[in-house]
């Protein structure tokens, strides 16, 4: 070491190797593969795991227990003292968070933690809420709207389902006869008519 490479800054990259240029450069002849073996061919590669041919360590390990770590439901988790940043009486969802770089997505669902105070009123719309973050939330005089799986108010029917009940209910309401009773009743007079002029 001397003073020209303590004051110089240096490279971004470090050079790239090359082997294989002579004894001299301590990476000649086998150029670091060795003698003979496997690993010395060209076109060697050895799978991940793979130690010579001893038990490998994720056999040699015991596997006892369950997790349920496959199948559980991940959340994009934000606390309650970040909510500050929003304006008293905003709506406050995923993505008005996302858009505020308050967080990193880390699912479409949205949890939120009770850790902090809340100084505003807000109305928070999410899949999860703490027990915490509800009651600071409240005491702000804030609102919580839970949201399902696909963003949507849990307990709202679909428009299509609720148009068709409203619709059943409004026919029935009005005392209109189902179009297979009218038909029905229809036959019954022309065939009574028809026993008539037989008699």
């Amino acid at each position: 070491m001397d003073l020209k490479t303590v004051t110089s800054k240096g490279t971004k990259y470090k050079s790239r190797s090359r082997v294989g240029r002579g004894i001299g450069s301590g990476n000649g002849k086998t150029s670091g593969r060795g003698h003979k073996g496997r690993g010395s061919r060209s076109g060697a590669s050895r799978r991940p795991g793979y130690e010579g041919g001893q038990m490998p360590i994720y056999r040699r390990v015991p596997k006892r227990g369950f997790t349920n770590a496959r199948f559980r439901t991940d959340y994009t988790t934000i606390n309650v003292d970040k909510l500050n940043g929003f304006e008293d009486g905003a709506v406050v969802d995923l993505d008005s968070v996302l858009a505020a770089g308050l967080v990193s997505k880390n699912s479409d669902l949205l949890k939120v933690l009770g850790n902090g105070t809340l100084e505003r009123r807000l109305t928070v719309r999410a899949q999860k809420c703490s027990r915490a973050a509800a009651e600071k939330i409240r005491a702000a005089g804030g609102e919580i709207i839970y949201l399902d799986a696909k963003g949507r108010v849990e307990g709202e029917a679909t428009p299509g389902a609720s148009e068709t009940v409203d619709g059943a209910d409004r026919t029935q309401a009005a005392g209109e006869a189902p179009a297979t009773d009218a038909s029905g009743a229809g036959d019954s007079e022309v065939t009574g008519e028809a026993g008539g002029e037989d008699a």
